[in-house]
């Protein structure tokens, strides 16, 4: 008798249960996944110079890339772009979280979008210092300009290296004006060192406040206040509106006590309301104020000028780095060197020098062995 089926018994004839069938399988079993070409290091070259949006992202990717392979063709990329770039407005907007900035963005974007022009957004996200991941949202939030087909939004991870998310942003930025963008936002992550850095790499520095915030003593105490050239109070709507143009003062008195910028250009003060798309025309009006006086006096190239020569040096220090830490005799040493820092065996200073003797004794090595590779 069938156990599992006792109506199958003689005694029940009548009642039989057929066994039934195997569920199919949840996938096609027909369906062969076909394996997609990469496009060559020419075929993204060609792509961005056309404006291929897809081109430009798959060198964005490339140019993120850790691997030592993908950085050579990163470098032959950026290296044909080149030529093509720096014809472009570069603008970078921070403030606080909260502060609205990716819903300014949004409406600021449609602003330039309407005027027939081409935007890039370039945005650092923070990463998880727990989870070492980064939410990449900022298309969710800006739900307009992520439609445009005149928008290119682009979110990268701040990861560990501040840095090194930074020389791929400014590299990204030659990828995009070489793709026609003629305006690139970047927008930072609102907290810490990454202000300085993107300040290092755009011609504009947008400051976005709240109403409330502190009165001018405690904009005083943000250096990020000398770095702005245009100050901006968001939510400037309904019962707002008041606190806003209050604040706004306040902060005209805070800059009247710093000293006059390099460029001649004062900082200005202003009130809009990102959600409610108010005194957007105005933000922009300073801006092309801000680069025909700039232009005029020739601080515009000039500024250029200090960040390319700025870049150099920081890409040197970071190959430098790469040099040091990726050398196998510090990879070996290094355990033995920390082991003995945390057990107070010897300082971190001595424990340095131990590591940099060890790393130029390898270089010195390898040269008397013609060998190249450090």
């Amino acid at each position: 008798m069938d156990t599992h089926h006792p109506e199958n018994d003689p005694n029940y004839k009548g009642l039989q249960v057929n066994k039934g069938v195997d569920a199919p399988p949840i996938t096609n079993p027909y369906f062969k996944p076909r394996k997609q070409r990469k496009p060559t290091t020419g075929e993204l070259i060609e792509g961005i110079l056309a404006g291929n949006i897809t081109r430009l992202s798959q060198a964005v990717t490339l140019i993120e890339s850790t691997l030592a392979s993908d950085r050579e063709k990163a470098q032959t990329i950026i290296d044909a772009c080149l030529p093509h770039a720096g014809r472009s407005m570069r603008i970078g907007i921070t403030g606080v979280p909260g502060s609205g900035k990716s819903t300014s963005i949004d409406t600021f974007g449609m602003h330039i979008i309407k005027q027939g022009r081409k935007l890039a957004v370039l945005a650092i996200d923070p990463t998880s210092e727990v989870s070492k991941g980064s939410i990449l949202g900022d298309k969710t939030r800006m739900e307009q300009l992520s439609r445009q087909n005149n928008a290119f939004i682009r979110p990268s991870p701040a990861g560990d290296s501040l840095g090194g998310v930074a020389r791929k942003t400014r590299e990204t930025i030659i990828l995009c004006e070489a793709a026609g963008f003629d305006t690139i936002f970047v927008e930072t992550v609102g907290v810490g060192q990454s202000e300085t850095v993107v300040h290092s790499m755009v011609d504009f520095f947008l400051l976005i406040q709240l109403a409330g915030g502190g009165d001018e003593l405690q904009g005083i105490k943000r250096g990020i206040m000398e770095m702005a050239d245009g100050i901006v109070i968001n939510k400037a709507d309904g019962d707002n509106i008041d606190k806003a143009k209050l604040a706004a003062q306040h902060y005209r008195n805070a800059l009247q006590l710093f000293p006059t910028t390099e460029s001649g250009w004062q900082p200005k003060v202003l009130t809009y309301s990102g959600y409610y798309g108010i005194g957007i025309k105005e933000i922009f009006d300073m801006i092309d104020q801000y680069r025909i006086h700039t232009i005029h006096t020739g601080y515009f190239d000039l500024k250029r000028q200090r960040q390319t020569k700025w870049w150099l040096y920081e890409a040197i220090n970071e190959a430098l780095q790469r040099s040091f830490y990726e050398n196998s005799c510090v990879m070996e040493l290094s355990h033995q060197i920390e082991y003995a820092v945390l057990n107070d065996g010897i300082t971190p200073f001595v424990g340095a020098h131990k590591l940099l003797d060890a790393y130029f004794a390898n270089i010195a090595q390898n040269k008397n062995e013609g060998s190249t590779t450090i």
